[in-house]
Parts: structure tokens; sequence; C-alpha cells
């Protein structure tokens, strides 16, 4: 593909927004996911809720857990909540960096398949 066939980058505005729009959704995405493991393990660990809070993110994140389990719904609850954790965290990840890819890679004029 010759340089005069390639599309001129949107314009920076555009692309502010959409990186703008698209860690709302990520940040929506998040918080609900923090919020679903928080009531999870103050449920079923029967922690207060900044601990429940605390177990939550680190999941989240993949840290691990840091409180054991006290019954069988716990290690369910748990079993379940890090593996939503696992795709939830790098959906999230891919929603960021969405529209940044594509923009460097037509920065160094690399032929994107669309």
């Amino acid at each position: 593909m010759t340089n005069s066939k390639l599309k001129s980058l949107p314009h920076t505005k555009h692309f502010a927004r959409k990186i703008l729009a698209n860690l709302l959704v990520a940040s929506i995405v998040l918080f609900i996911s923090v919020l679903m493991g928080t009531v999870g393990y103050r449920h079923f660990f029967e922690l207060s809720w900044v601990d429940s809070f605390y177990n939550a993110s680190m999941i989240l994140t993949g840290m691990g857990p840091v409180d054991k389990a006290i019954n069988s719904g716990g290690k369910i609850f748990a079993s379940f909540y890090a593996i939503y954790s696992g795709v939830a965290f790098l959906t999230c990840v891919a929603i960021i960096l969405g529209p940044i890819v594509p923009r460097f890679l037509h920065k160094f004029k690399l032929d994107v398949e669309e």
C-alpha cells in the first residue's frame, strides 16, 4: 500500500473522545466487578466491608486472595469470582487499548486488516 492510499488519522479531539469513552466503559465494568466481589466476600466470608473490598480488589487484579474461605459456599464463590475477574480485567485492558493500537499501527503505516 502506498502512502497516497493510506487514510489520514482521525482528528486528535475525536481520538481523545474515543479514549475517554472507552475509559468510562472500562471504569464502569471494573466498578461493577469490584462491587460484586465486595458483596460476595462480605456475604460468604463474613468479612468487614473494607476487608471484602480489599479481597475483591486483590483477586480482580490477579494478586490472589488475602483471606481463606471459611465454608464451601465461600470456596465456590471465590473460584467463580477469580475466573470472572481474570476475564473482566483483561477485557477492560482491551477496551482501553482498543483505539490506541490501531492508531499506533496507522502512524507507522502498517497495513491493518479491517
